[in-house]
């Protein structure tokens, strides 16, 4: 989470680099309860990125099938099965931002209209919430489930102070029984999937994703979801992916894999190294859109695209036009259901979307002196209308963190 003592960095500290495995893959579905996830891959919950406009985009985004292939190559290549994964979308389950349940039990219906709007072409989505209070967080699952959500999950992983410091996220760590008396509430209230992503521990000496992992499944949950890192880590180091392991040997329900996956070689790795059920996503989203499509065009054919600079275009383009739909959309709507000014998402998300594009450092430059969000979308079209710099990719790596408008939680 940015701010409050984390920085949510986009890079990553001394990469392990994974060959494709032989013959591993991302699983091509599991099960949430009864709920299918197809393929077995996540987009993590981020604090003010996964919005209903993120989500849909990388929906879009992950669109993988022969038609649309042939579309766009030359060549043919072959069709999807649904026996290997899910010709709609390379994302398998979405999630919401992580939604602070006291707020929720307490905001307006118009405020929790802007928390928890979704469209149905993002089923299935799950909620997650964030509190420490049983029956506060009971009660906001009840209001979960009521809106139409999927599944409804618990955070139990987020480092930030202010978070933390209310007993949130990953501060419960530090008190197992009531986890355990959060675990028996919400499983009582709600009928709907409940899940729960967690860190390994507080610190290295305190490491109780294990024990976690089984009462979580002693008492009804249907999921568990690891970030391969303590709270005191926060971002830093790598993703320890034995632990991951650990979890699935001792526990029967779904795992799925959370931590330092970037490319489709990493996620085919840490199925191949620890077993999980599926894999979550989160910064290299924000980074790669075109993440879960990859995982999906590695699992049907063996090989997997990279963006072009038309493709990056496109991308950007995409995006910024669908947050200023949305934009429009609720400009009538109450005060706190309107999705509000947009050159401020814009530009916090220029910074990711560019990272790699050559000359981009030009493009942020023109796009965070922009004024409105057509100003915004004006100055990418300028840019793109251009032949492709020569420019190597390696002179325009970006930011080496989120923007410290991003709150988010990986």
């Amino acid at each position: 989470m940015a701010g409050k003592g984390f920085t949510v960095k986009k890079d990553w500290d001394n990469p392990r680099e994974h060959a494709m495995p032989a013959g591993v893959h991302v699983p091509a579905e599991m099960r949430i309860g009864p709920v299918l996830i197809a393929p077995a891959t996540v987009l993590a919950p981020m604090a003010g990125v996964t919005d209903t406009v993120f989500r849909r985009f990388i929906r879009h985004a992950s669109l993988f099938s022969r038609d649309q292939e042939a579309q766009n190559k030359d060549q043919e290549i072959a069709a999807v099965e649904e026996s290997v994964t899910n010709q709609q979308s390379g994302c398998g389950l979405l999630m919401t931002e992580f939604t602070s349940a006291d707020g929720l039990s307490r905001m307006r219906e118009s405020k929790r209209r802007r928390y928890l709007t979704f469209y149905d072409d993002e089923h299935p989505i799950g909620a997650q919430l964030f509190g420490s209070n049983a029956e506060t967080l009971a009660e906001a699952a009840r209001i979960v489930q009521d809106t139409g959500f999927d599944t409804v999950d618990l955070n139990l992983g987020c480092p930030a102070k202010r978070v933390v410091g209310c007993n949130g996220g990953s501060g419960l760590l530090r008190d197992l029984p009531k986890i355990a008396e959060i675990f028996r509430t919400v499983r009582r209230a709600v009928t709907i999937p409940f899940t729960v992503k967690f860190r390994m521990g507080w610190n290295d000496a305190a490491i109780v994703c294990v024990e976690l992992a089984r009462m979580a499944e002693a008492e009804g949950l249907n999921a568990v979801a690891l970030h391969a890192r303590t709270r005191e880590q926060g971002y830093s180091g790598q993703a320890r992916w034995e632990w991951i392991a650990a979890i699935k040997q001792a526990v029967g329900i779904p795992v799925i894999g959370n931590g330092d996956i970037r490319t489709p070689e990493d996620a085919a790795a840490m199925v191949a190294q620890t077993g999980c059920d599926a894999v979550m996503i989160g910064r290299a989203a924000a980074a790669n859109p075109w993440i879960f499509r990859q995982i999906a065009q590695y699992t049907a054919t063996g090989v997997y695209d990279q963006p072009t600079f038309d493709d990056r275009h496109h991308m950007i383009r995409a995006y910024f036009e669908m947050l200023l739909a949305e934009a429009e959309a609720t400009k009538d709507l109450p005060r706190d259901a309107r999705l509000g000014e947009t050159a401020g998402k814009m530009k916090q998300f220029a910074t990711w979307f560019t990272h790699g594009v050559p000359g981009g450092g030009r493009l942020r430059k023109a796009i965070y002196q922009a004024k409105t969000g057509m100003d915004v979308l004006d100055q990418v079209n300028a840019f793109f209308a251009s032949p492709a710099p020569v420019t190597d990719v390696t002179e325009d790596s970006g930011s080496g963190s989120f923007p410290e408008t991003a709150l988010m939680c990986d």
